[in-house]
């Protein structure tokens, strides 16, 4: 099946003021991972647009929550925490003004909605239903990408749907081997239009993967060791690239993909 070819990365920079909700936080370590997560998209060919840091948004990093863009079009997400306004406010200023791309409001004041979240496949969305998404978020995706199926997902866990399946390429779900990860999955499967592969990793935390134009970004060897291997064993029709963001990991809900928003800009939009 056709695959969304992405042109743009956004990303944040990390303030210092993060460490006031994750004390344990190494700074100099994140920035440094961060740093090599941004070269590696640039790696793959993206046009990174980076955000400076912003002191007064601790969060700023974690950009996936703010926004999600599809064919095009971006929905302005609608986090739960008060505080995080100024973020949604800053990713809709460069969505819209930098990108040019047309914008989705969530009108719903009771809705709440994560892009860690948001599911796409290409062919259809599920969007997990957790601390973070509610049904009125969910009912807002299917609103604003009424071409597409979507579904809701109910997740038990302390965690993003994103961070328990994700896909690994066109096609290719990736999920870990818990059982509460296979439940996951199997409600998912029960609920799709479409019969997808599976691609089944030994740890949890190596399932949330980002495939981004031909290449499979996922966690180190170091966090990994046993999935690393087997991506390595049954990922052979593109690139594989290694990442470490583990000290940015350390914070609820982040996965591999929160510190970044995919975006293809299509021909109609207007030039930068």
């Amino acid at each position: 099946m056709p695959t969304t070819r992405y042109t743009h990365a956004v990303v944040n920079r990390i303030p210092q003021s993060l460490r006031t909700r994750l004390p344990t936080l190494d700074y100099d370590r994140a920035k440094r991972q961060h740093e090599n997560y941004v070269q590696a998209l640039r790696d793959i060919g993206l046009d990174v647009i980076e955000m400076p840091a912003d002191e007064d948004t601790p969060w700023c990093a974690f950009v996936d929550d703010t926004a999600f863009v599809c064919n095009g079009t971006a929905i302005i997400t609608k986090p739960a925490e008060p505080e995080r306004v100024k973020e949604v406010e800053a990713i809709r200023a460069v969505l819209k003004k930098e990108i040019g791309l047309p914008i989705v409001e969530v009108s719903d004041k009771s809705a709440k909605l994560h892009g860690s979240d948001i599911l796409f496949t290409g062919r259809e969305f599920f969007i997990g239903i957790t601390k973070w998404t509610n049904e009125l978020g969910a009912c807002a995706v299917a609103s604003a990408f009424p071409e597409y199926p979507c579904t809701p997902i109910k997740v038990t866990e302390n965690k993003h749907l994103k961070t328990i399946v994700s896909m690994a390429g066109p096609d290719l779900m990736c999920v870990g081997s818990s059982d509460s990860s296979k439940n996951v999955l199997k409600r998912l499967e029960r609920e799709a239009t479409y019969s997808y592969q599976i691609l089944t990793l030994p740890e949890d935390e190596a399932a949330n993967v980002m495939y981004i134009n031909g290449t499979l970004l996922h966690r180190s060897a170091k966090e990994i060791p046993l999935s690393f291997n087997v991506l390595a064993e049954k990922i052979t029709d593109f690139t594989l690239q290694s990442v470490d963001i583990s000290e940015l990991l350390k914070c609820e809900g982040a996965n591999l993909n929160s510190c970044c928003l995919l975006v293809r800009r299509t021909k109609h939009i207007r030039s930068l």
